[in-house]
């Protein structure tokens, strides 16, 4: 043989084309099983993590109660903010639709609730038509009236608070 030749080499396996489909069919569940074990993982993960205590309606309530004090000198702000608490302590607390409502349409559906005895009713629709007279008529009431509506705000979060919860109140 001469010096520059070489002798032929052996063939080559070439593997039939099913084979690598069975090779990427077989790489793909894999990747399958991998994906639903790892959901599954993080799902069971998810589940056991402490789960966050949600602030019941009337403790955000009371609190934003005690904190809107500081705008009583300034009528139109205090009465936009406490009727503003109370409407949302009423959707979070019985689910009734209060904030996004007028006071007219709140009222109605509420006359038709059994959420809240008569007293408690009448309370409220007086409450909410004297913040309606401040923040839309432009009424100037005293700082006795201001706490006259606080006072109601509180009482009628107070009346319908869980039962045993009262012992709250002051915390």
């Amino acid at each position: 043989v001469a010096e520059g030749l070489r002798d032929i080499r052996d063939p080559v396996y070439i593997a039939p084309s099913y084979t690598w489909l069975w090779i990427l069919l077989g790489v793909l569940a894999l990747t399958a099983l991998l994906v639903w074990l790892w959901r599954r993982y993080a799902r069971n993960k998810a589940m056991e993590a402490p789960r966050k205590k949600k602030t019941p309606p009337y403790r955000i309530a009371l609190d934003a109660l005690r904190e809107v004090l500081q705008l009583i000198h300034d009528p139109e702000p205090f009465c936009t903010k406490v009727s503003g608490i109370l409407r949302n302590y009423l959707e979070g607390q019985f689910e009734l639709r209060a904030p996004e409502r007028t006071t007219e349409e709140f009222l109605h559906e509420l006359a038709e609730s059994d959420r809240l005895d008569t007293s408690q009713k009448l309370s409220l629709g007086r409450f909410l038509e004297q913040c309606d007279l401040v923040k839309f008529a432009k009424y100037e009431p005293s700082e006795t009236e201001l706490r006259e509506l606080h006072s109601a705000a509180l009482r009628l979060v107070e009346e319908t608070m869980p039962a045993g919860r009262q012992s709250e109140i002051e915390a």
